[in-house]
């Protein structure tokens, strides 16, 4: 087994294709077919099955794929730790952000790393915050936000703000002036159709355990994973939906849903940024911290919405 090997059994495994990984390792597909098979014979087991559309891999190849890019990451870091000036922030950095994040943060990220960090390379990944988590902790991803993590010896976390949530409702058809609205006293928000994520998503456990603490059950009328699609079936008059206003802001329909605050302010988001705490930090991942960090609080503290629900 050599480093080769597992970068392109990688690339394939990533494709899904041996003649798409040669193309995009500029390398002859017969050469790169025998140095996978190579690999299966040092390791006496089956790492890809082939298929009329391409290969997947076998249980043996999920294994080896989650060990080989943690091993091509320490390569790369390790590389990049020897190569570059002590207080330089050179290198490639993977940064995971939530999908709502990712719509408000992708482009200003991007041209922060252009014009402070100009000898750094990017990479971006969306995942829920479950998924970046993981792959801060297997090596995948250097930096994350994540949404009220869980106690995990596996990563530090950075506390970067608190988002309150509230009630998204469709517009009223009726364009009539705007006014402030009440609070939603919790007991009302359990008597309305939700549609909300499935049990192990954040919100959905702050919303189950307030309802248990009150003695209350929600009235869930879909579960659906994902914020967009949730949001469009809140505009599509389903149900409404639980989220932090930075949600709202990130769809680009904000005239569409009407947002109302939830009484006694005991329902709020939490959003971290997130490191392995088995890594130092590099001058890179410190310098991405902190443009990360003041991103953020730009993009989502001085957002109209955000300040309208304080």
């Amino acid at each position: 087994m050599n480093l080769t090997q597992l970068r392109y059994f990688v690339r394939v495994a990533e494709m899904g294709s041996f003649s798409k990984a040669a193309i995009e390792l500029d390398v002859a597909q017969p050469a790169l077919s025998r140095q996978v098979r190579l690999l299966e014979t040092d390791l006496r087991v089956t790492l890809l099955q082939r298929t009329g559309r391409g290969v997947l891999l076998t249980e043996a190849g999920k294994r080896l794929y989650d060990h080989a890019v943690s091993i091509l990451q320490l390569v790369a870091h390790a590389r990049e730790d020897i190569s570059a000036n002590r207080d330089e922030a050179t290198g490639r950095i993977v940064v995971g952000l939530p999908p709502s994040m990712g719509r408000m943060l992708t482009l200003p990220l991007v041209d922060a790393f252009k014009q402070h960090l100009p000898k750094a390379r990017l990479a971006i990944v969306e995942g829920l915050s479950a998924h970046i988590v993981e792959w801060i902790s297997t090596g995948r991803v250097d930096l994350g936000l994540i949404h009220n993590p869980d106690a995990n010896p596996a990563i530090e976390t950075l506390h970067v703000l608190d988002e309150p949530l509230c009630l998204v409702s469709a517009a009223p058809k009726a364009r009539a002036p705007a006014r402030p609205a009440a609070p939603l006293p919790f007991g009302e928000l359990v008597k309305l159709p939700l549609v909300l994520p499935e049990p192990s998503h954040a919100i959905r456990k702050l919303l189950e355990t307030q309802a248990a603490l009150a003695g209350l059950k929600l009235t869930i009328a879909y579960e659906v994973s994902s914020v967009s699609a949730i949001l469009e079936l809140v505009r599509s008059g389903h149900g409404h939906a639980v989220l932090a206003p930075s949600a709202i802001t990130a769809s680009g329909q904000a005239s569409a849903f009407r947002m109302r605050p939830l009484a006694g302010s005991v329902l709020s988001s939490t959003l971290c940024m997130a490191v392995s705490a088995h890594k130092p930090a590099t001058p890179l991942v410190k310098q991405a911290m902190r443009l990360l960090r003041e991103l953020v609080q730009a993009s989502v503290e001085k957002s109209p919405l955000h300040n309208r629900m304080r």
